[in-house]
């Protein structure tokens, strides 16, 4: 097969556009058919091969020749490695803090405070006003987040609700804190003032969110719960105190000083190796296994491999060894290889212009407010499983829905809200999304488990629509002003 070469290739029909698009929806599906959870293991990644190939063959007969598309492909992937170091971080970290005990000493102090009724009400409080603080969704998940899994886990509780719990709370601040990157790339996309901006997404977000405690406050399971046994089993592995928590000190201090997500999360990892040779010397160097060694190679050894292929905990109970082997950077090359795959899908599309086809001629039909707010959410959520990168589903829409608003009189806030509203929390929800990829992993929950649990997430863009349905806050710009259109380059990673 030769390359062709075009200067200008034509568009694409729509059934050009729609082939594309439905070989990954029919291929993911059968995989998670065949598979069941099992599908993120390999062959949703092989579907996502498979689709872009597909891809490559549409635009190929175009016009476009492999070459471009071939650069197209690596160029999408590469808006990923900021993502894929986070993940590796986050790996190392796991690995890490469950060996010095930090994880241990968030379930037995979770223990003693929280209760089943409402561990899924509170976990999503906490989450929430941590990631407000903060601003990333990604940091919250990976320290806190993995805490209240453990304690859910002993307690019996749903694993699916309280990740989506965690996650409802963590996406608060993601769409709506001046910390947040999806905040403001969600303002520059469309030309809306930052704190304007930030207003308008509390008017939506409180209602979803206080309508999601409420859901995850009915979920709960209510009762008396006696943690002594397990209180007990975990004293007698570890010497919990407070100092445990200080990595988790050293991760949220870093965040809120607004050091770079990799730096702040691997820091933490580190810190977390240096507090298990500090508190626990014993246990790394029986971690290490290996007799030949002098006690500070030992020590090493042992930090390093917990860093590098994640802990694997053998204190004799199986509850706690369950919930203690895990981590390293090791752990997350699954993770890693999906986003691979699902972004080389994502930027071939985009350079043949899929999307373009199959959203401009609907724009271009739509009369009311409420159809047009419906068909952005609508756009933004295809833009996420299509391209697999909620920066892309951020800029992208933001491009071709600014004129229609702007010719209807709306300020750009109202684009804005629409697309924070979508853009950011729906990503978690798609199971080949970094975010979504990232989320199961991190929390041990297949994307499709927590997904219809994930309360937040799903009614936020609802209640978008249902805000321009009913009129409520549709701002109107001051005649005869337009907002200037600066979008940024799309994707920078993943939601950090």
């Amino acid at each position: 097969m030769q390359d062709r070469t075009a200067e200008t290739p034509p568009a694409l029909s729509v059934t050009e556009a729609l082939v594309p698009v439905a070989s990954l929806v029919i291929l993911v599906g059968l995989s998670f058919y065949l598979f069941g959870e099992g599908g993120a293991d390999g062959p949703n990644q092989i579907a996502l091969v498979v689709a872009s190939l597909v891809a490559v063959f549409i635009g190929w007969r175009r016009g476009y020749t492999l070459d471009a598309l071939r650069e197209a492909a690596v160029a999408s992937v590469g808006t990923g490695v900021g993502a894929m170091f986070i993940l590796f971080a986050v790996g190392s970290l796991v690995g890490t803090w469950a060996m010095s005990g930090t994880l241990m000493a968030m379930v037995y102090y979770g223990l003693q405070i929280l209760s089943p009724h409402y561990l899924y009400m509170t976990s999503a409080i906490i989450c929430g006003l941590v990631s407000l603080c903060i601003g990333s969704s990604w940091t919250v998940v990976s320290t806190i987040g993995i805490g209240l899994m453990g304690i859910a886990i002993n307690m019996d509780l749903d694993p699916a609700i309280t990740a989506a719990a965690i996650i409802s709370g963590a996406y608060l601040g993601d769409k709506s804190s001046p910390l947040s990157d999806s905040t403001n790339l969600a303002a520059v996309a469309t030309g809306a003032n930052l704190y304007e901006h930030i207003v308008e997404t509390l008017w939506t977000s409180m209602p979803a969110f206080l309508l999601a405690l409420g859901f995850f406050w009915f979920l709960g399971e209510p009762g008396d719960f006696d943690a002594s046994e397990k209180i007990a089993s975990i004293h007698s592995s570890f010497n919990i105190t407070p100092i445990l928590f200080l990595p988790l000190v050293v991760v949220l201090a870093l965040a809120i000083l607004k050091f770079p997500p990799f730096t702040t999360i691997f820091t933490g990892a580190i810190a977390g190796g240096i507090l298990a040779v500090w508190v626990s010397p014993e246990r790394v160097i029986a971690f290490a296994s290996d007799a030949d060694l002098s006690e500070t190679l030992a020590l090493l050894k042992g930090v390093w491999q917990a860093l590098a292929s994640g802990y694997q905990s053998s204190t004799g109970d199986a509850g706690i060894d369950q919930l203690l082997t895990r981590g390293g950077m090791a752990s997350m090359l699954g993770t890693i290889w999906l986003i691979i795959t699902a972004l080389a899908f994502g930027g071939v599309v985009e350079k043949i212009g899929v999307l373009e086809c199959l959203i401009a001629p609907l724009v271009r039909k739509i009369k009311s407010i409420g159809a047009l707010v419906a068909s952005l959410v609508g756009a933004t959520i295809t833009t996420n499983v299509v391209t697999a990168d909620q920066y892309i589903a951020i800029v992208l829409p933001g491009r071709m829905f600014k004129n229609a608003f702007s010719d209807r009189g709306y300020k750009p806030v109202v684009q804005s809200r629409a697309i924070g509203d979508t853009a950011t929390v729906t990503s978690a929800l798609i199971p080949w999304n970094s975010c979504g990829a990232f989320m199961a992993a991190t929390l041990g929950v297949a994307t499709v488990s927590y997904a219809p649990f994930a309360f937040f997430n799903i009614l936020s863009p609802l209640m978008t629509i249902l805000f321009a349905f009913m009129g409520w806050r549709m701002l109107r710009a001051p005649q005869g002003q337009d907002a200037p259109l600066a979008p940024p380059a799309p994707g920078t990673g993943a939601n950090n």
